[in-house]
């Protein structure tokens, strides 16, 4: 009976993971002269290409879980995008006041992301055993 309740939880929940990297991804192509501005201070060279590469892997990436489609490598690229992003973006270290406090709170959201990407590996290895 557990098996009939794990399953629809399980694709509702690959499924809003999947979707919360590809709705961002989409964003950010709305929002390129900031988000390249952003990466540029913090000396990222040619943070355009970067920025694009890094958007284009959010949704591919994000697709391919959405989809069930290579889940390991998908939470493997969303893992290293997710850290990745956290540290060019979220310098909480530099930062004061209430500017640190958004920032501090973005990246423990970005590490409970991260927390359920890992379920979904080890959901998908324990599947992927059976």
């Amino acid at each position: 009976m557990l098996t009939e309740v794990q399953e629809p939880l399980w694709l509702i929940g690959r499924t809003l993971l999947g979707a919360l990297f590809i709705v961002g991804g989409i964003r950010h192509c709305f929002i390129l002269p900031p988000l390249t501005q952003a990466l540029a201070n913090r000396g990222v060279p040619a943070p355009r290409l970067v920025l694009i590469a890094g958007t284009g892997l959010q949704i591919a990436a994000g697709t391919a879980l959405l989809l069930g489609l290579y889940p390991i490598l998908a939470v493997a690229c969303l893992i290293t995008f997710t850290l990745t992003a956290s540290v060019l973006l979220l310098n909480f270290w530099s930062l004061e006041g209430a500017e640190r406090i958004n920032a501090v709170n973005a990246w423990w959201s970005n590490v409970g992301v991260i927390g359920g990407l890992l379920v979904v590996a080890a959901h998908t290895l324990s599947r992927d055993a059976l």
